[in-house]
């Protein structure tokens, strides 16, 4: 112990009376902590992902609801001064459970009627559609999956605006099917399909997939289009709920005129 603390205070006088050896050790100092801060940093990143991530969506959603509002993106800016103009919100939520081996799968979102998510709202991601609230609680909300046999949602080809009604068969969870499309529309595959303008739950043109194979249906004559999926519905994070304000409105409208037929 008394060798070590002699070689120790030897080092030490050499290190200060010797500017080459005193450069020497600084230098090697700093490479030494800038590894240790850069090993720390790293670590705390990794930690605070969750924490960006979270800011990302909510960042997501607000300019999701600019564009839900207005076809002119030239026009985007101005709008979000305006209050009361906007006719469709969005809400932030994040997928705590999702099935998606049944016929009529369901998802869980940590946003309720707290944050004002009602049945019938749509939900979408970044790349597309997800499903429709089922039900809510305070605190969360069962989504009803793309991914069911029972629950029609309107669909168009984009660039031929010809609708049909989007379905899934229960058999593969990358595809599902637009049915009732006619005949005489002009489709291809690897066209676009999207939300049509006939649903008051999504808004129109938010993407579904592209077109992979095209049947006739021999029974009704109308195409059955086997559609591939842009979102891989077994693994779902950061997902937005679509609040459209003039919806009960309409469908009150739609109510009244259907009891005076």
């Amino acid at each position: 112990m008394l060798f070590l603390l002699l070689m120790i205070l030897a080092l030490s006088l050499t290190i200060q009376s010797h500017s080459y050896h005193k450069s020497k050790v600084i230098s090697s100092a700093n490479f030494f902590t800038g590894g240790v801060y850069e090993m720390t940093s790293n670590v705390e990143g990794y930690f605070n992902l969750k924490i960006q991530n979270e800011e990302l969506a909510k960042e997501n959603a607000r300019l999701k609801s600019l564009l839900f509002n207005t076809k002119d993106t030239t026009k985007m800016a101005k709008l979000d001064t305006i209050k009361g103009v906007n006719k469709i919100e969005i809400v932030e939520s994040e997928v705590i459970k999702n099935s998606y081996s049944s016929q009529i799968n369901f998802l869980t979102l940590n946003s309720g009627s707290r944050q004002g998510v009602k049945s019938e709202m749509g939900v979408i991601n970044s790349l597309g559609i997800v499903g429709v609230v089922e039900n809510t609680s305070t605190n969360y909300c069962t989504v009803l999956s793309i991914l069911n046999t029972e629950s029609p949602i309107n669909a168009k080809i984009k660039k031929s605006n010809h609708i049909g009604s989007l379905t899934w068969n229960g058999k593969n969870t990358g595809y599902v099917q637009l049915v009732d499309v006619p005949r005489l529309a002009s489709v291809r595959k690897g066209d676009t399909i999207v939300t049509g303008a006939q649903s008051t739950i999504f808004p129109e043109n938010i993407n579904i997939g592209t077109v992979y194979k095209i049947y006739t249906d021999n029974q009704t004559n109308f195409y059955t289009i086997d559609v591939k999926l842009f979102n891989d519905m077994t693994s779902l994070g950061h997902v937005y709920i679509i609040k459209n304000k003039d919806r009960d409105e309409i469908i009150n409208l739609e109510k009244k005129t259907q009891k005076n037929e």
